[in-house]
């Protein structure tokens, strides 16, 4: 296929052989990888710039997503893309097979650090959801820090790249500029720009932005990022959002109003005769209790589960079966989601399938799957499923912006035609709706920095 590149395509990708270090949050479907990849063969092939190449991705996109993507271009036949993967044995093979690009899995990073050591062979460095490195604790930060002065290139690739507040951006920042912007020290860099939000005597819990911090922030890491949201650039179909209200019934309601209240919930079980109590203990434990009993069943201390209603379960279908027939990918939150969503589904004549491969993903784009299981967590990053259908359902929400935005991408992106509806199953007066309400405001601080560090394609251009 003949790569035509839009306007802001093309800006990116001069960026790209410009700039040796570049931050892209372009948003999904704007085509960060083919716009990477272009810029990587021009460098490789007719500059002579780059030597080996390492692009570090989610599991489930670099099994395949950036090898299908070099495959489609013509002007890219030249490049070879080898993944990384699998057992130690196979990644080593992988490692020593010639090649110009190597993508690897964000969670096997700290050990290709530790495998090549002082001998680190990769001059060009692409992070696929740069986002994944905003925890400055994690091993894979760590690592990365250890190699970065043996990188010449660095390019960090992400739509969402402040997903709960402006203080994501350090680690990733500092990855690009080694510190030259935000300073050298996550605590310092807190210091200069927060101020503690939620706190009591003994512990902060939160930080806000100091006044004039977001604008200095920005002025900061303008030259080092390019931004640009999709709504700018595509016309693509609308997104709808389709609030489905779920009631409970008297006997779940009275369950969900005392583990909510008490914070325990007692379920009788026939085991020895003994009860079992599960004890929801602190915050973070009762919302998670709480998520689990809006969609029907709850998990106790040793992880049995205990269906306490079908409210939402028959919501569920009732939704599907209003589709008349056409495909939905259904995103689920809970291990005993999936579980019971399938045997609700058994014997309703429709195509079920959990996303677990290429091949699933193959078939639902060939319209060959009614209904497409996934979780957002290994479903929201560069897979292309908008040829397979237009409806979302989130059977279970979770509180990760990030993952919410990504997974809906999946659908919304260039190449849909239709109208793209996102269906949420919401418990009424449940902790569901708390959820959706946080994802929202999550939302605003990601926003106004998004739009801040646009790119001024037109003055560019004209």
């Amino acid at each position: 296929m003949k790569y035509i590149p839009h306007s802001y395509q093309r800006y990116c990708i001069n960026r790209l052989l410009t700039d040796e270090a570049l931050g892209l949050l372009l948003d999904m479907g704007l085509g960060k990888t083919v716009i990477t990849l272009t810029a990587v063969n021009d460098l490789k092939y007719n500059r002579f710039a780059v030597g080996k190449v390492l692009v570090i991705a989610p599991k489930k996109v670099a099994e395949g997503t950036w090898s299908r993507e070099a495959d489609k271009w013509d002007h890219l036949k030249l490049l070879r893309v080898v993944p990384v993967l699998g057992s130690l044995q196979k990644r080593v093979r992988a490692l020593n097979t010639p090649a110009d690009i190597y993508v690897i899995n964000r969670e096997n990073v700290q050990w290709l650090v530790e495998y090549y050591r002082n001998a680190w062979p990769f001059d060009m460095l692409v992070v696929d959801e740069f986002s994944s490195f905003k925890n400055h604790k994690a091993k894979r930060f760590k690592a990365l820090t250890w190699v970065r002065k043996h990188i010449r290139r660095f390019v960090g690739l992400t739509g969402t790249p402040a997903p709960n507040g402006l203080l994501d951006l350090w680690s990733q920042i500092f990855l690009l500029d080694e510190g030259k912007r935000l300073g050298q020290d996550y605590k310092g860099f807190r210091e200069r720009y927060f101020e503690a939000d939620q706190r009591d005597r003994d512990q902060i819990y939160s930080y806000a932005p100091k006044p004039g911090a977001d604008e200095s922030i920005r002025q900061l890491i303008g030259d080092i990022c390019v931004s640009m949201k999709a709504e700018d650039y595509l016309e693509l179909p609308d997104c709808i959002t389709n609030i489905v209200p779920v009631i409970l019934d008297h006997k779940a309601q009275a369950a969900y109003k005392e583990l909510e209240k008490k914070k325990i919930l007692e379920l009788l079980e026939s085991i020895g005769g003994e009860k079992k109590v599960i004890d929801a203990g602190s915050a973070a434990v009762l919302t998670n209790k709480l998520l689990q009993l809006c969609n029907g069943a709850i998990y106790d201390e040793d992880r049995n589960v205990f269906e306490v209603h079908k409210c939402k379960i028959e919501a569920f279908m009732e939704l599907v079966e209003g589709l008349n027939g056409k495909p939905a990918l259904v995103f689920y939150n809970f291990q005993h989601d999936l579980a019971r969503i399938k045997k609700a589904l058994a014997g309703s004549g429709l195509r079920v399938r959990e996303l677990k491969g290429p091949n699933d993903e193959n078939d639902w784009n060939n319209r060959q799957i009614d209904i497409l299981l996934a979780h957002p967590a290994s479903a929201a990053y560069g897979l292309n499923l908008q040829q397979g259908g237009n409806h979302v359902i989130w059977f279970g929400l979770n509180w990760s912006l990030e993952l919410y935005q990504q997974a809906n991408k999946r659908l919304h992106r260039q190449g849909q035609t239709e109208k793209v509806i996102i269906h949420h199953l919401t418990v009424e007066g449940g902790v569901d709706e708390d959820v959706i309400a946080a994802l929202q405001d999550k939302g605003s601080t990601q926003d106004r920095l998004m739009d801040a560090l646009k790119a001024r394609i037109d003055r560019i251009s004209a």
